[in-house]
This record gives structure tokens, sequence and C-alpha cells, in this order.
């Protein structure tokens, strides 16, 4: 399977075990600290699955996929956070987040997240080319 993903969590341990899993799968992972980090991959790379802590500093992960929906409205977006009580699913989803997870993730949830992703892009870039 090949795919770009980009993961923004301010824990490097978060971005780690997200690039272990992922590339052990066969995605090519980008790893971003925070929001100015993240838009900068995005100016230049082509990234359309991508995993945003909610809680980050500066700039949230609310505000930021806001950020990322206008330049990109195809991409599929992640919310990942510890602090489910601070963020509403409703505040989520207008912000344009496909799904929330809290932490810790269950891997095969993880896995299923970005294959169906990766599905529905294909769909979207195949309906465009009709």
């Amino acid at each position: 399977m090949t795919g770009k993903i980009l993961i923004v969590d301010d824990e490097p341990s978060i971005r780690q075990l997200f690039d272990n899993l992922l590339t052990k799968k066969g995605y090519e992972v980008v790893l971003a600290q925070d929001a100015g980090e993240a838009l900068k991959v995005l100016e230049k790379d082509e990234i359309n699955v991508i995993f945003l802590d909610l809680k980050l500093f500066g700039i949230n992960g609310i505000e930021l996929c806001r950020q990322i929906k206008a330049l990109k409205f195809l991409s599929v977006i992640y919310a990942i956070t510890g602090w489910a009580a601070l963020f509403e699913i409703k505040e989520c989803r207008n912000a344009g987040f496909e799904d929330c997870f809290v932490k810790p993730v269950s891997v095969d949830r993880i896995y299923k997240a970005v294959d169906d992703a990766f599905e529905k892009l294909d769909r979207w870039n195949q309906y465009g080319k009709a």
C-alpha cells in the first residue's frame, strides 16, 4: 500500500508511534510538531490524509483543521486527543474532521481509518476524472 500521511502532535512519542505503525504498513509518514510546521509541509507536499492532535501549542487542532480544509478541501482529517472533555464532537465535525479518536487509540482503528481514507480519496479522484 502507498500513500502519504501527515501526523501533527506536540508529543514526540505519539509522532514516533504513528510513524512506526504506519511505515510498517507501507505508508510514507511526514511528522510535524505544531500548526506552523504542518502548514509548511502542506504547502509543498501533496498529503491528503492527516491526523491532528486537538491540543497543540499556538493554533489548536480545530483551527488548524479549518485552515487545512480551506487549502485542501478533499483532505481526510482525523482528530486525536487525550483531552476529549475539552472538545465537542460537533465542534470537530464543523471544523471538517472526518472522525475523532481518544488516546490511547487502538492500532486496528488507526489502520482502518487510514485504509478508509485512502479508499475514499481514490473514489473522489475517480469521480473527478469522469
